[in-house]
């Protein structure tokens, strides 16, 4: 009798079937509580408030726990990535766009900008050799006002059939043939190709001669892609000068000194002699009114 009162006290387990709605937690609560006091004892016991009471606040305590890690790592994210787009949209774009526009365009650009530029210019720049030139590995030239003088170091006993010399009045190509040129690139300024040459002297140098076609301005290079020279510490050489006759001596040495003047942005001579002129006119007429004069 005993194994059937305990059979009968068995009861078959019932599922729990009722849907949590989150509109409605205390109902859901409710019919958890109905049903556990349907299957168990556990409600007739003097600690259920307690027992239940304990485990509402562990749940309330591990919700805000839940909550408190959302916040923390939504705040990382609008702390470090949200935050400052805002700030860096709206406060550094109206300060870097339209305050700094107008005072870096009239002040920071200029200073930052101009000035480094001209000291690159300066450092850039290369004392030139006796030649008026620049030495290399492979080759060197020279200068005067009206020809540029190239020299390409040969093997000895070099014939010229086996060089390839191309100029143009642009541009010029040196070598041997079948193999990469030596020289091949763009001049400074155009050549006047008819008159320019090339020979191999003492079978081992290729000497070409090139005739300027603007016979009044220094070349800064002889092809593109070279160290450019400072042209203000480039002079004839005073045998050459002394060589000369007295026109034709100040005319070089005019040209000399207007070349140096444009590099540096001062007047060139011509220029100064117009400005002398229009001085003199102007105190030779005091009564007139030069405000609203133009000049050419």
């Amino acid at each position: 009798m005993a194994i059937i009162s305990e059979m009968e006290e068995a009861k078959p387990m019932v599922p729990f079937t009722a849907s949590f709605d989150p509109s409605n937690p205390l109902g859901f609560l409710e019919k958890a509580l109905d049903f556990i006091g349907k299957e168990s004892n556990f409600l007739k016991k003097d600690t259920a408030e307690k027992e239940i009471s304990a485990a509402v606040k562990a749940a309330k305590d591990r919700l805000r726990e839940a909550e408190k890690k959302k916040l923390e790592k939504v705040s990382v994210k609008p702390m470090e990535v949200e935050k400052p787009k805002k700030e860096t949209l709206k406060p550094t774009e109206s300060m870097e766009v339209e305050k700094p526009n107008k005072e870096s365009l009239a002040l920071s650009e200029p200073m930052e900008l101009e000035k480094p530029k001209e000291e690159k210019k300066e450092s850039a720049t290369i004392v030139p050799n006796k030649g008026n030139g620049l030495d290399f590995e492979k080759y060197s030239w020279g200068q005067n006002l009206q020809e540029v003088t190239i020299n390409v170091p040969v093997p000895a006993g070099t014939k010229s059939r086996f060089v390839t010399c191309e100029i143009k009045k642009n541009r010029i190509k040196i070598g041997f043939k079948g193999q990469e040129p030596i020289i091949d690139g763009e001049f400074f300024h155009p050549v006047k190709p008819d008159d320019c040459f090339w020979n191999i002297e003492d079978q081992k140098m290729i000497a070409v001669l090139l005739t300027k076609q603007d016979q009044m301005e220094w070349w800064k290079y002889c092809v593109k892609g070279e160290p450019e020279i400072d042209t203000q510490k480039v002079e004839p050489e005073s045998s050459k000068l002394g060589d000369l006759d007295p026109e034709t001596r100040a005319t070089v040495e005019k040209m000399m000194f207007d070349q140096r003047q444009k590099q540096m942005g001062l007047p060139t001579s011509d220029e100064m002699e117009k400005q002398d002129m229009l001085k003199k006119f102007m105190a030779q007429n005091p009564n007139m009114d030069f405000s609203n004069a133009k000049f050419n």
